[in-house]
C-alpha cells in the first residue's frame, strides 16, 4: 500500500476583519448515513463528471475528496488504479466498508503528498470546502506527472446564496454574531480560480460556471436537512432550541425561491475546470 509522505504545510492567511474570524478553523464532522440517505445527489451528479474525466486503462487516478467512495468505485472499473482520499475519517471508514478492494486514506486536500504521482486528479463537490485553496492547488500540482490533468467540479460564485444568506440573518437576529460570520466555504468565479491555477503552472483548457437547481430528497424538511448535513458548523455554541428554530425559520423564509411545485431545491451554482500541468522543460524550449 502506498503511503502519504509528510510534507511542509502550505499556509495561507485569510484577511478577515469580521468577528467570526475565531470560528473559521473548524473541522466538519460528516454523517455518512444522512449523506447517503438524503444527499446522494452529490455523487449522482458526479457521474456526469466521470464522462468528462474519461478514465483510461493505463491511468493512475486520485479521487480527491472521495466521500463514501461511490465515484471512486466507478472510476476503479475504468482505470488502471484509483486511490480515494478524504479529510473525514467517518466517510473514509464508510468507503472502506463498501469497497474493500480500493485504497482509501484520510488526508487533507490542502496538504498531501504521495510517493508515486498521478496521471489525473479528479474531484467532485469537494474543493469549495477547502478554504486554503492555494494549498490545494499546490498539492494537486505537486502530485501530478508532467502533462497530468485535473478534472474538477465544486461550488462556484453565488452557490447556495439564498439559503446561506438567510441562515446568516437568522443567526445574527438571535445575536449569534460570530456564527453568522463563519467563513465555511470558498466559492470563486471561474476567472479567479483559473488565475490561481495558471499562476501555479497549470494550463486551463476548460472552465465553466453554471446554475444547477438541485432537488432535495424530503418534501417536508428538504432545506432543514440540507442545513443539518452541510451547515452544521454554523451552530457551534448555539442552544438546541435555537438550532431547530433557526432551521425551521430558514426553510420558511426561502420558500418563495426554493419551493417549486411542492419540492425543495437548493440554489446550486457550480464550477467545472479541466487543466493540464505544463511540462516546464518543453515550455522553456519553445
Amino acid at each position: 500500500m502506498k503511503k502519504l509522505l509528510n510534507k511542509t504545510h502550505f499556509s495561507y492567511t485569510h484577511s478577515l476583519a469580521s468577528i467570526g474570524e475565531k470560528m473559521n478553523n473548524t473541522t466538519t464532522k460528516w454523517n455518512p448515513k444522512l449523506y447517503n440517505d438524503k444527499h446522494s445527489f452529490v455523487y449522482n451528479y458526479g457521474e456526469d463528471l466521470i464522462n468528462l474525466l474519461d478514465p483510461k486503462r493505463d491511468e493512475r487516478i486520485l479521487d480527491l475528496g472521495c466521500g463514501s467512495g461511490q465515484l471512486t468505485f466507478k472510476i476503479n472499473e475504468l482505470a488502471k488504479e484509483v486511490i480515494g482520499i478524504d479529510k473525514s475519517p467517518e466517510m473514509i471508514q464508510d468507503a472502506k466498508s463498501k469497497y474493500k478492494n480500493i485504497e482509501f486514506q484520510v488526508a487533507d486536500a490542502s496538504n498531501f503528498m504521495f510517493n508515486e504521482k498521478f496521471d489525473v486528479i479528479f474531484s467532485n463537490a469537494t474543493l469549495h470546502w477547502v478554504t486554503d485553496y492555494k494549498g490545494a492547488i499546490e498539492s494537486m500540482f505537486n502530485n501530478l506527472n508532467p502533462n497530468g490533468k485535473i478534472v474538477l467540479e465544486f461550488g462556484g460564485k453565488g452557490n447556495v446564496q439564498t439559503i446561506v444568506n438567510q441562515l446568516r440573518n437568522s443567526l445574527a437576529k438571535r445575536e449569534y454574531l460570530e456564527q453568522s460570520e463563519l467563513k465555511l466555504w470558498y466559492f470563486p468565479s471561474i476567472a479567479e480560480y483559473s488565475t490561481e491555477l495558471e499562476s501555479k503552472g497549470f494550463r486551463v483548457i476548460m472552465a465553466q460556471h453554471f446554475d444547477r437547481p438541485t432537488e432535495l430528497a424530503d418534501e417536508n424538511s428538504g432545506i432543514k436537512d440540507w442545513i443539518s448535513m452541510f451547515g452544521n458548523d454554523f451552530f457551534k455554541n448555539v442552544t438546541t432550541n435555537h438550532i431547530e428554530e433557526i432551521k425551521s425559520e430558514v426553510q420558511e423564509m426561502v420558500k418563495s425561491e426554493c419551493l417549486i411545485d411542492g419540492k425543495w431545491f437548493a440554489d446550486y451554482k457550480r464550477i467545472r475546470v479541466i487543466a493540464i500541468k505544463k511540462n516546464k522543460t518543453l515550455a522553456n524550449n519553445v
